[in-house]
């Protein structure tokens, strides 16, 4: 049975340029998205294999937001997931997962990944997600990006 909150929310397909500056706010609330560019925020939607906007019904704005880089077989990361602070429903990140995770393009996809904080560790364990698989450690390398639009910035063909 659909709550009362997921009759007023709706997957989109595309973003506006007010939803995608409206996300970028949404990001600058946040600590791991703190300082991101709006250019950058807009390239990075549009370099995304799927992208999860939950938008309100009626207004259009964005009340849940994740993005999912994948090579559709093996591996598929689950980025920038995010929950507006000011939305009072409890279970948009649940119904944003579970949108992600039964995502036809996804079904035959081996390993589905995400990053979080060490308190959102128990969030992400109950729809199944474990914090280590295999003897598996993420690494980072951080760089300074150049300034600007790439030149060259394609997928793999």
């Amino acid at each position: 049975m659909m709550s009362a909150f997921e009759s007023r929310v709706e997957f989109v397909r595309r973003l506006s340029s007010s939803q995608i500056e409206q996300l970028w706010r949404m990001f600058q609330s946040e600590p791991s998205g703190r300082g991101r560019r709006l250019d950058d925020v807009r390239r990075a939607i549009e370099h995304s294999d799927l992208i999860f906007p939950l938008c309100d019904h009626e207004t259009g704005r964005i009340v849940a937001f994740a993005r999912v880089l994948t090579d559709f077989v093996y591996n598929a990361f689950i980025l920038d997931l995010i929950i507006d602070p000011h939305d009072p429903n409890p279970g948009l990140g649940k119904l944003l997962v579970d949108a992600i995770t039964s995502h036809p393009a996804l079904l035959f996809v081996e390993h589905l990944e995400l990053a979080c904080r060490d308190e959102m560790v128990p969030v992400f364990e109950r729809v199944g997600f474990e914090p280590e698989v295999r003897n598996t450690r993420r690494m980072r390398k951080i760089q300074t990006p150049l300034l600007g639009e790439p030149s060259v910035a394609t997928k793999a063909s």
